[in-house]
């Protein structure tokens, strides 16, 4: 298995028989919302994506048609074809603003983010990391340095979901992948602010040293602060005045 299938272990998984289209459709969907496979390029070979899912060919085909029609991807033809994500609007307007924060309850979606971020890290914390899960997280981290501004926020989630993964529950893993997915979905509409971005890397550093370090109770805060920080940003911007 390769680097880019591993980054999608958080989110693909075997799916259950009696909803297989449905649960494959979510899954592939997270997979773009999160940008775990970045725009332009191409997802995990039609082989792969069935057999990690459990799913027919023809289910999943059925799926990346959906996907299609959205136009969320695009299918190219040829020997480099395949199912490549479709670059997304990166300024929305007001009716696609309104349309995402109508269908996603904000202040649920933030709270519920705290509480799984906060708990990942503690988790990694107290449990510690084999020297392989704890090189693996500071590659993550490295990447989110690295990242030109444009792929900063998939850099970004990719460390989260790491963390989420690291905890060792696959249940909060999965549950922090959907939430993440509609957390990028409100980011997507507000601005990438150079200071804020600085801040949200020095809280990085600080909460994968203390993961690595074993400091639990330093791990929860710093990722309670990051995600205080994100949740004020997103309110700030996304909040429509009354009346």
């Amino acid at each position: 298995m390769d680097g880019a299938a591993d980054g999608l272990a958080p989110v693909l998984r075997p799916v259950r028989a009696g909803n297989g289209f449905e649960e494959a459709l979510e899954q592939i969907l997270q997979i773009v919302r999160l940008g775990l496979v970045a725009q332009g390029e191409r997802l995990p070979a039609e082989r792969e994506l069935a057999d990690r899912l459990r799913i027919s060919r023809v289910t999943l085909r059925e799926v990346l048609k959906v996907l299609q029609d959205e136009g969320l991807v695009e299918s190219r033809r040829g020997r480099y074809g395949g199912t490549f994500v479709r670059a997304r609007d990166a300024h929305p307007g007001e009716a696609e603003l309104r349309r995402r924060t109508d269908r996603i309850d904000v202040e649920d979606t933030l709270r519920f983010r705290e509480v799984l971020e906060t708990g990942a890290a503690g988790l990694c914390a107290a449990h510690g990391l084999s020297d392989a899960d704890g090189a693996r997280l500071r590659g993550c981290l490295a990447a989110t340095r690295d990242a030109p501004l444009a792929d900063y926020r998939r850099c970004d989630t990719l460390l989260h979901l790491a963390l989420a993964e690291l905890s060792g529950s696959p249940s909060l893993a999965a549950q922090y992948a959907a939430v993440r997915a509609r957390v990028n979905d409100l980011l997507d509409c507000i601005p990438l602010l150079v200071r804020n971005l600085e801040h949200s890397q020095a809280q990085h550093d600080a909460l994968v040293e203390a993961v690595l370090e074993g400091d639990a109770d330093g791990a929860r805060e710093v990722a309670r602060e990051h995600c205080g920080g994100t949740a004020a940003l997103l309110r700030g911007f996304l909040t429509r005045p009354a009346g």
